[in-house]
C-alpha cells in the first residue's frame, strides 16, 4: 500500500490517498501563519484505519513545516500524540515566549 500526501493550502489542509485513488483516505487541517503551523483537526476514513495515513500525513506535514522554518503547534490531539512518540520531531513544537508568571 502507497500513501501519497498533499498540500492543497486553498483548503488549508493535507490530503492522503492511497495506490493512487482518487478518494481521499485522510486529511489533516491546518492554519498557517509567517511563524507557525497550527494543526487543528486530523482524520482518517475508517476503511484506511490502521494502515498508516495518519503518520503518512503528520510526516509529510511535520517535514514540510521544518523545510520551510515554521514552528508547529499541536492542538489536535493525533497529531500532539503522535510527535510525543516521534522524538525526531518535538524540536520542531512551539514555545510561547511570554514569560508572565502569576
Amino acid at each position: 500500500m502507497t500513501v501519497e500526501v498533499s498540500d492543497v493550502p486553498e483548503a488549508k489542509r493535507y490530503e492522503a490517498r492511497v495506490d493512487g485513488e482518487s478518494k481521499v483516505a485522510g486529511v489533516a487541517e491546518y492554519i498557517r501563519t509567517t511563524e507557525l503551523v497550527a494543526f487543528v483537526h486530523t482524520e482518517v476514513e475508517a476503511e484506511y484505519e490502521g494502515a498508516g495515513v495518519g503518520s503518512a500525513l503528520a510526516r509529510t506535514a511535520l517535514d514540510e513545516a521544518r523545510a520551510a522554518n515554521l514552528r508547529v503547534l499541536a492542538t489536535c490531539p493525533f497529531f500532539a500524540g503522535w510527535i510525543s512518540r516521534h522524538p525526531e520531531y518535538q524540536d520542531l513544537l512551539y514555545q510561547s515566549r511570554s514569560k508572565v508568571s502569576d
